[in-house]
């Protein structure tokens, strides 16, 4: 595990000037969040920075790469390799595999407990509410100067994976720095609108046809949707317009363990899992070779649609208090 000052020396080591910044598949704002405010902060020492995710930036998060351009350099210049937000290798996705190799990534900047320590340093607070807000205490210890668009993004980050300050992640330092962040001109009433209230026709039609087809079990304790292949297909929703399924089934009366089940190809079912304080998302997503947060994990399960459905349903069950 590094400290701040190894990471500080890290960034600023001047016979670096080649950064890449990795995010995760499926990406959401925490991931694009830290990666593109690192990217600006890396930017305003100097360096050159690209920032990859296999699955590209959706345009939903169009406001956090606002005038992001990606640099170049050639290819004998060395260069270090920096992950943000991602737990596990298999998180990088198809596209970015080559950095799944072992020595690849550099350093590895996280927040969750279920963390493979894959990266050749790493730093993990398991305390932290989000990537953006260890990346805001590390600007902070750096006294580097965060500008309105970097703002933006740790701001963005962080209320994305606190749910809007709902979640049980949520914590004072989780308020203090977004309070911090709003006091740069964080537009933040637009921010939670775009992240947390505005829903694409496809979307709301994905999301009335799951509920639908919406399945419960262990008396109403867990409850299911599911989105299969044929409804991806006839609403041509994409992955950043479903991502936001996941909060649903928790919402529903009596549900301690909310499952959202979305197909991504050939019996493959990508899981997310909520929980109230009655069960550990984490560790029911573990058994899966998953992991995540106690009260928000995911999970890949490749098997018939019905199978799948039976086993995470067992497992639920197992771990429900």
């Amino acid at each position: 595990m590094m400290t701040f000052d190894e990471i500080a020396a890290f960034l600023k080591d001047e016979s670096v000037n080649n950064f890449i910044i990795l995010t995760h598949k499926s990406p959401d704002g925490d991931t694009l969040g830290s990666g593109f405010a690192l990217c600006r902060v890396l930017k305003s020492m100097g360096k050159k920075v690209k920032v990859l995710g296999s699955d590209g930036f959706p345009d939903r998060y169009s406001f956090l790469y606002d005038g992001y351009s990606e640099d170049s350099w050639q290819d004998t210049e060395p260069h270090k390799v920096i992950a943000v937000d991602i737990a596990d290798t298999m998180l990088m996705g198809k596209n970015l595999e080559y950095y799944t190799h072992p020595g690849t990534v550099d350093l590895c900047i996280d927040h969750h407990v279920s963390n493979k320590m894959y990266a050749k340093q790493t730093y993990v607070d398991a305390k932290a509410s989000a990537t953006g807000l260890v990346l805001f205490e590390l600007f902070g210890f750096m006294e580097i100067d965060i500008d309105k668009q970097t703002a933006v993004c740790l701001y963005t980050a962080i209320a994305t994976d606190t749910g809007c300050f709902k979640y049980e992640n949520t914590t004072p330092r989780a308020h203090i720095a977004a309070a911090a962040l709003m006091e740069k001109g964080v537009d933040y009433t637009r921010i939670n609108r775009l992240m947390f209230d505005i829903k694409s026709r496809r979307r709301i039609e994905v999301e009335q046809a799951a509920l639908a087809h919406l399945d419960q079990a262990v008396g109403g304790r867990v409850t299911l949707i599911c989105v299969t292949k044929e409804l991806l297909e006839t609403s041509g929703a994409d992955e950043a317009e479903i991502s936001g399924l996941s909060a649903v089934p928790l919402t529903v009366e009596g549900t301690d363990v909310g499952i959202t089940i979305r197909y991504k190809d050939d019996d493959r079912y990508k899981l997310s899992v909520r929980t109230t304080d009655k069960a550990d998302a984490s560790a029911i997503c573990k058994e899966f070779g998953g992991g995540g947060h106690i009260r928000a994990a995911g999970c890949e399960i490749c098997a018939p649609l019905d199978e799948v459905k039976r086993m995470i349903t067992e497992s639920a069950q197992k771990h429900l208090s």
